[in-house]
């Protein structure tokens, strides 16, 4: 039988057999203890697939001394969240697939960039934007050809439908793009982890 270890005291600790030396309430705090560690551990966070790199990072109250000031930090990718929801006005399932998360995930990003705002402008607080978990998207370029409408989409979201200009079907990879995407590049969104670059995809009308 498979059993757990973990170090306490400086000690090596086998859980199994802690488990069967002691009582049954000792043994069960010691094992929530190493549930509880285990679980603040968790997975490695995802990057977020970020679009937008702003060029003006720093708002503060006017008239107020920066050294007088509380700063909060926004991270680009909470920032992204705001500009996909707040801004744009893409439905949450919408954005949370452009950034390469889960619903959940990008619920909780938002929620923390909105509690950050709110907070910064209620309590006169300066916003520093900066930092986080991200990569910047690569995008291919689309073509209608009803209206010659040219656009870009970022890697990792699907195919689009329809031309975002005329909603023509008539739409495909422009033919700039088109030796790029054979070229074996191009991505499925897969969840990113440090050091990884953005993958993309294979399907040349992707």
């Amino acid at each position: 039988m498979k059993s757990w270890t973990g170090i306490s005291d400086g000690k090596t600790i086998d859980y199994l057999s802690f488990c069967l030396k002691n009582s049954a309430t000792v043994t069960f705090i010691y094992f929530l203890t190493y549930a509880d560690n285990m679980r603040q551990r968790g997975r490695p966070k995802c990057l977020r697939r970020i679009e937008f790199d702003p060029n003006i990072t720093y708002f503060k109250p006017r008239g107020i001394p920066i050294s007088d000031l509380d700063v909060t930090i926004l991270t680009l990718e909470e920032l992204e969240t705001l500009r996909l929801v707040d801004l744009n006005g893409l439905e949450q399932e919408q954005a949370a697939q452009k950034m390469g998360i889960s619903r959940r995930a990008f619920w909780d990003e938002l929620q923390k960039a909105r509690k950050k705002v709110a907070d910064a402008l209620v309590n006169g607080k300066a916003i520093e934007i900066k930092g986080g978990n991200y990569v910047m998207a690569e995008k291919r370029k689309f073509k209608c050809y009803e209206c010659q409408h040219e656009w870009k989409e970022p890697y990792g979201t699907g195919r689009p439908q329809k031309c975002p200009n005329c909603a023509s079907m008539n739409i495909h990879r422009h033919p700039e793009d088109r030796d790029y995407g054979k070229a074996g590049h191009g991505g499925r969104g897969r969840c990113l982890r440090g050091g990884q670059k953005m993958p993309q995809g294979e399907d040349n009308d992707q």
